[in-house]
């Protein structure tokens, strides 16, 4: 038989996924010889052997791979002989030229969680259990290529039992980098508030601690959670004043499926998704009363997880079912994640701390999703999911610093965007810092030293400051340009498009504040066409936490100063209304806004909400869960055109909605024809902008297209009307996926060619 050899080059996620033991085991199941190792670019494999038994070898690479591998390319060039004895797996090897796709950290998996529920098992209850299929990878990777060395398992040295598997090409955990056992890992310990430790099995006395409704701080995979019984509504209130979260849903961890399904609405999708290697929170709809009240206050959803290490399956023990576990940081700080950062700065807030000695290097919050029009769509993009991975062609090295809100930041090179995980507001010096750490971090790791660096308009944000004292060259992105264009991107759609940009905030070209918008969009420009109209925010951002200020615009607005009406309508004082309207009147701390979630503000303070809101998106997300009724009426509205630009005067709608409110009728059909009037106003006015500029194609983005009725009611009655709708599903749609049409907007800005669509994959 003939022999040959070959070089493979594999791009992609190839690394600490157990790929090289794949390999290893497919040369060895067809005698071949050579070597395989992990490089900054991906792995390169030398084989030799008969030509067939090659040919076989290489169409497994691309059929067989390991379940958390994902191939992006596999190059294959022919080599003179080499006349290799064996085959072996080479040590790493660096080229700052090339680029290494990065896994997420990965759910336990079947193989891990038996162990540690068998006695007669090694690791029998042991909190660190993963193999090549699961454990941590990005939350603890401190360099590139992936290897034990430069990860924070480096503190670790392996046992003999730990090597032996190591090197045991028939173990799951052949070459596995995090392997470990109680003899030579990671150890788990309590600690009271002091930081001393307490003696006793730390599990047990966890568990023990939580059924007697004391508040522990549990460090997970990519930070802390506060975790009390999800049972206990006294604990769970406690949280609540010690955490100063009012009225904001806490995150629940369920012991496993069938206890979800006792108290939630699953279908097959969801259930998949639960069970799945990513671990997300998932909201899902509520089955029954049940459980406290205090746990998602007037929202019919609950946000779900099963347990995704170890160290939480096995705090589901001795009757404990749901756990509150909520992430670990003061109000508005970034996630803790260090040990002694939460000892110091959780103290008020925990009883206890599950503390461990394992580092967490990157900090990684839990993922948020939920499932709409049939695809899972992420709401925050953290654990599991992250660093998302998008490949277009033609970028320069580029950072984009995203939003303030809800922030993730993006950084491309060689044809590659990387999105980052899920960092918070950065509206303080705390996150600020953080959010330096995690860029320096990304930068480190793939190496990237930027040519561009794209921001936001906002002159006040502090991403734009951080761009601003950046030496490379800065490229201001309008705010709603940006988000209609990562939905682009995340669609592979480079044609001109009708934009609908629904969100809170965003400073617009003329100083303005936006959020209701119609754009025409492409990769490099954007035309405004239509909007809702401005009004006014008395006291600024202030009127944004005490929303009722939004509603006595809305109304001036349409009424005038009609004291004794809005007295009626909104129960505050007279004298404070008074003020309001001076401060509208003498244009005072007011600036304008067209923004759609504004107006979900006016609407929820006339028929649902108190003073003052606890939480972003309060509102909203109170109107869409009031608006159960199948009422299909909606209300009246006024499209005005003027000359091809088109203006929605809310002004018939709220004096319709005052009008229902005043006859007493029920909060959810009001709820309900709000929400049907913004859905019939929208595919209006896309029908005239088709009309005018001759585009069918339409891309859905901002943060309220997280209200499942209005996506689905717009994306559905487009869609019956012809147009082409394309929404959000892998970017999130609020600010979270912003930093995308950012990167992607300032490349073509400054003249990046890009030959090939988008294509969204790797960590997906």
């Amino acid at each position: 038989m003939v022999k040959i050899c070959k070089r493979i080059e594999v791009r992609g996620i190839v690394q600490g996924v157990g790929f090289r033991p794949f390999i290893y085991n497919l040369a060895a199941k067809y005698n071949l010889a050579g070597w395989i190792n992990n490089t900054s670019n991906g792995v390169v494999i030398d084989i030799e052997g008969e030509r067939e038994k090659i040919n076989s070898f290489l169409s497994l690479i691309h059929s067989n791979t390991p379940s958390l591998a994902k191939i992006d390319s596999v190059e294959v060039k022919e080599l003179h002989l080499k006349g290799y004895g064996s085959f072996s797996i080479r040590k790493s090897s660096t080229n700052r030229k090339d680029i290494t796709l990065i896994s997420p950290d990965i759910a336990i998996c079947s193989d891990c969680n038996e162990e540690i529920n068998n006695c007669n098992n090694r690791r029998y209850q042991y909190p660190f259990t993963n193999c090549t299929n699961c454990g941590p990878r990005y939350s603890i990777i401190e360099a590139l290529p992936y290897d034990r060395a430069v990860t924070t398992m480096k503190d670790f040295k392996i046992c003999d039992s730990c090597r032996e598997e190591y090197e045991d090409l028939s173990n799951r955990r052949f070459h596995a980098q995090t392997n470990a056992c109680p003899n030579c890992g990671p150890q788990v310990y309590l600690a009271d508030d002091s930081g001393s430790k307490l003696v006793l099995d730390p599990l047990k006395q966890t568990i023990n601690l939580l059924q007697k409704g004391k508040i522990i701080a549990i460090k997970g995979l990519g930070g802390f959670h506060l975790a009390c019984d999800g049972k206990n509504e006294v604990a769970i209130n406690k949280l609540r004043l010690r955490k100063r979260r009012a009225d904001k849903p806490f995150a629940l961890m369920m012991k496993n499926l069938e206890v979800a399904k006792r108290y939630c609405y699953l279908n097959a999708q969801e259930e998949e998704i639960l069970t799945g290697i990513k671990r997300p929170i998932l909201l899902l709809k509520r089955k029954n009363n049940s459980l406290p009240a205090n746990i998602s206050v007037d929202n019919n959803y609950l946000g779900v997880m099963l347990p995704y290490t170890p160290l939480h399956e096995l705090l589901f023990e001795e009757g404990l079912e749901i756990l509150v576990m909520t992430s670990a940081n003061l109000s508005g700080l970034p996630l803790e994640y260090r040990n002694q950062g939460a000892l110091d700065n959780l103290k008020e807030l925990a009883d206890y701390f599950l503390l461990h000695d394992r580092e967490i290097k990157t900090p990684v919050d839990d993922s948020v999703s939920r499932i709409i029009l049939g695809q899972e769509t992420l709401i925050r993009r953290g654990r599991g999911y992250t660093p998302l991975v998008i490949k277009f062609n033609g970028l320069k090295e580029t950072l984009a610093c995203g939003s303030e809100l809800k922030n993730t930041f993006a950084i491309a090179k060689s044809d590659y965007i990387f999105l980052s995980q899920h960092i918070g507001n950065i509206d303080n010096l705390e996150s600020y810092q953080n959010y330096k750490q995690v860029i320096r971090h990304l930068k480190d790791l793939y190496q990237i030293n930027p040519q561009i660096i794209a921001h936001d308009l906002h002159p006040e944000y502090l991403t734009t400051r951080f761009a601003q004292n950046q030496k490379e060259e800065k490229v201001p992105v309008q705010h709603h340009h940006a988000h209609i264009v990562s939905c682009m991107v995340e669609n592979e759609v480079s044609e001109q498009v009708i934009g609908l940009a629904f969100d809170g905030t965003g400073v617009g070209t003329d100083g303005r504040l936006w959020g209701g918008e119609f754009l025409l969009c492409d990769y490099t420009k954007f035309k405004r066409v239509g909007q809702l109209n401005y009004i006014k925010l008395p006291g600024g951002e202030k009127a944004i936490k005490e929303p009722w200020r939004i509603a006595i615009s809305h109304l001036y607005q349409a009424y005038g100063a009609d004291l004794e009406l809005f007295n009626e309508l909104i129960d505050i004082k007279i004298e404070r209304i008074e003020k309001v309207i001076r401060l509208i009147k003498a244009d005072i701390n007011s600036p304008e806004t067209s923004s759609m979630g504004r107006l979900f503000d006016t609407v929820a303070s006339l028929i649902a909400l108190g003073e003052v809101i606890s939480y972003e998106a309060q509102g909203a997300i109170k109107l869409e869960s009031l608006a159960t009724a199948t009422e299909a009426r909606k209300y009246a509205y006024q499209i005005e055109n003027n000359n091809g630009y088109y203006l929605i005067n809310t002004i018939p709608l709220i004096k319709a909605i005052v009008d229902d409110i005043k006859l007493g009728l029920n909060k959810e059909v009001i709820a309900r024809k709000f929400h049907n009037t913004i859905i019939s106003f929208s595919v209006a006015l896309c029908e005239l902008i088709r009309d005018e500029y001759k585009t069918k194609l339409v891309a859905l983005s901002g943060g309220v297209f997280q209200n499942q009725i209005l996506l689905k009611g717009i994306y559905q009655q487009l869609v019956a009307k012809e147009f082409e709708v394309y929404f959000h599903s892998k970017l999130p749609s609020n600010d979270g996926g912003l930093a995308v049409g950012q990167l992607v907007i300032a490349n073509y800005q400054k003249g990046a060619k890009n030959d090939v669509h988008s294509n969204t994959r790797k960590s997906d």
